[in-house]
């Protein structure tokens, strides 16, 4: 025969509240670090770390390769991290600058030029399968041991195109192996081909990195172009905590700085410019990036919110002659867009894309204290916003034409946005339209140039 005890209730509670109690007590801080294996959290602040100069002459390395700028990283990141600093020269590149964790890379500002070296390009004339590891080239003249490579190819059943990037190296004649198997086919039937394209600074699962002062180059005149899902001046693939800053991205046939599932990125106080892709490229996935001071321009759209970027900020960036200024579309939510300086875009100051739905849409970001001037030709749109997206707070901004009315458009939505919020925003310039029901609607709302347009597509 068993029997049981019963508590009373009053004991069962204090119970519980000791166990939140328990739950809620904070760890002592961290008063006293001391450098421990394994501890990449807690570590002193050491007066000196080890420093490693490049460059043409009175440097630890000397040269003006990509090969000694490697070098001084390998062997920095080696003994676990520090600073490689680029003094002043041009450096040819042959092949990317693969940064590793816990670099620092600082270069002497305009004085630090990394350029790319022209692309060159020819067909394959034998077929590559996945687990193959060379290529042979039907011309190899400007192929050398050691050049990154991107390898292409028509993938016919899917009607789409495959892109590898690799380095040569090892060669006999028109045959190289490569660094790694391509892990996809490159078949005649699919028009293989080989060029020598590459990022200039490339970095996949590596954190805690810092570019800065530095002037990278893409010589795009004399180059192919590798778009910024594969390169830009500074191309970074499932990457954590990189700061870039003081860094000018100028002149790729492609983007001016890409950034592909990569978290906590902050650009600031940089220059992108004159790049045929994009100027920034917060790329598929990345989390809170931080774009701040940086001056845009020249480039086909300034910045480019990818697939699902969230919980980020564009602030105090000077957005100038680009294309597009701001581009915002699939899943990209949370963002806030403030106090920058969009100007004379050629199609549109800030772009809602139109993308497939409401699910797919970037709802409930902000566009705020921006002064966008003179948008598009003659029919330009200052904020379009298009497709199912809903939620977005356009406030406080000053959007202003000083070109004529024509046809444009300070504000235009979608037929199926929804909630799109118009508050003190100042329009100047602009034929007064009757306002949408959304901005009738909303307090304070400027009633001004706002339209109901069908969507113009995806830019």
């Amino acid at each position: 025969m068993t029997t049981s005890r019963v508590f009373p209730a009053t004991s069962f509670v204090a119970v519980l509240l000791c166990v939140n109690m328990l739950m809620a007590a904070e760890r002592p801080p961290v008063t006293h670090p001391r450098a421990t294996s394994g501890d990449t959290v807690a570590e002193p602040r050491w007066d000196q770390r080890l420093t490693v100069t490049v460059g043409p002459e009175k440097a630890d390395l000397i040269g003006t390769s990509d090969r000694v700028l490697q070098s001084a990283v390998d062997y920095v990141a080696r003994l676990g991290g520090g600073t490689v600093k680029v003094l002043p020269g041009t450096y040819r590149m042959r092949n990317a600058l693969v940064l590793q964790s816990r670099i620092r890379l600082v270069g002497s500002g305009t004085d630090s030029i990394l350029l790319k070296e022209p692309s060159v390009t020819t067909k394959l004339v034998a077929d590559t399968d996945w687990y193959d590891q060379e290529i042979t080239l039907a011309d190899a003249t400007g192929f050398e041991v050691g050049d990154g490579v991107a390898l292409f190819a028509k993938d016919k059943p899917k009607a789409g195109r495959t892109i590898v990037k690799r380095t040569l190296v090892a060669r006999s004649g028109n045959r190289f192996k490569l660094d790694r198997a391509p892990r996809e086919n490159l078949w005649q039937i699919g028009e293989a081909r080989v060029s020598t394209l590459f990022p200039l600074l490339s970095g996949d699962n590596v954190s805690d990195i810092a570019i800065e002062n530095i002037t990278l180059d893409g010589n795009r005149t004399n180059n192919e172009n590798l778009d910024g899902n594969y390169a830009g001046c500074i191309f970074l693939q499932d990457c954590n905590r990189i700061t870039i800053r003081g860094v000018t991205a100028r002149n790729y046939n492609g983007d001016g700085i890409s950034w592909q599932i990569c978290h906590d990125v902050v650009v600031e106080n940089s220059a992108s410019l004159n790049n045929t892709g994009l100027g920034l490229h917060p790329g598929s996935g990345s989390q809170r990036p931080i774009i701040r001071n940086n001056r845009i321009e020249g480039n086909d759209i300034g910045i480019f919110f990818c697939w699902g970027v969230k919980y980020g900020l564009a602030e105090k960036n000077h957005l100038i002659g680009n294309r597009v200024g701001v581009s915002i579309g699939h899943r990209d939510t949370d963002n806030l867009v403030c106090d920058n300086e969009i100007l004379r875009s050629k199609s549109v100051g800030v772009l809602f894309r139109p993308e497939r739905g409401k699910d797919f849409a970037g709802h409930r970001n902000r566009i705020e204290h921006n002064r966008i001037v003179d948008s598009g030709d003659e029919k330009g749109i200052a904020i379009d916003v298009q497709g199912a997206t809903e939620s977005i707070v356009i406030a406080r901004n000053t959007i202003i034409e000083t070109r004529g009315t024509a046809h444009r458009s300070a504000v235009r939505l979608g037929k199926e946005t929804r909630d799109i919020k118009l508050l003190d925003n100042t329009i100047e310039g602009f034929a007064t339209d009757t306002p949408t029901k959304e901005a009738a609607e909303t307090p304070k709302a400027t009633p001004t140039n706002i339209n109901k347009a069908k969507p113009v597509g995806k830019q």
